[in-house]
């Protein structure tokens, strides 16, 4: 089985079965990243098929400098942050569909508030703290990789998190004190 770097060459030669292969292997994390920073599921749908859109128009000029995962985060990062600028908030009571994995419903509205107040919180940060935040916590990313994501330095990853943490932190103080 080719690994997702050989795959790109191949898509950049007009292989489009390998680029089915491409999104098939990582439309849930596209999908997933734009929705931590978005916190819209239609709008993470558009944002991960735009990705992928842009991925396949790269794709002749595609150097495996670094793995394709990178160049993914890297993709819909930008995605991401341009359209939380041009975004107007959109408020609903309707959260997206969840798996049911059917805890009391005392337990699921506790953990609904604090999810929506982590949401919340998150929406506080500047555009690149937020990004930085998900691509961390969420994804799992280290410094390395969130530093070429984001075509940033390591040292400047370091500082937005640093940042995003003591914002989170006091956005989030009465969540930790047991004020819910």
């Amino acid at each position: 089985m080719a690994n997702d770097e050989e795959i790109m060459l191949a898509v950049g030669k007009g292989d489009i079965d390998a680029f089915e292969e491409i999104v098939l292997r990582h439309q849930k994390t596209a999908w997933q990243v734009a929705y931590r920073f978005l916190g819209d599921a239609a709008e993470a749908e558009d944002a991960a098929q735009d990705a992928f859109m842009r991925i396949l128009a790269a794709a002749p000029r595609y150097q495996p400098s670094a793995t394709f995962r990178t160049f993914l985060y890297r993709v819909v990062s930008r995605l991401c942050i341009d359209r939380k600028r041009k975004m107007h908030p959109v408020f609903t009571d309707a959260p997206p569909d969840a798996p049911d994995h059917r805890p009391s419903a005392s337990k699921n509205l506790l953990t609904s508030e604090r999810a929506n107040d982590v949401r919340r919180a998150l929406d506080t940060l500047p555009a690149n703290q937020r990004m930085a935040v998900v691509l961390r916590y969420y994804e799992g990313l280290d410094y390395r990789n969130i530093a070429a994501a984001m075509e940033i330095t390591e040292k400047a990853v370091e500082r937005l998190l640093a940042r995003g943490r003591a914002r989170l932190k006091q956005e989030l103080a009465g969540l930790l004190e047991g004020g819910n």
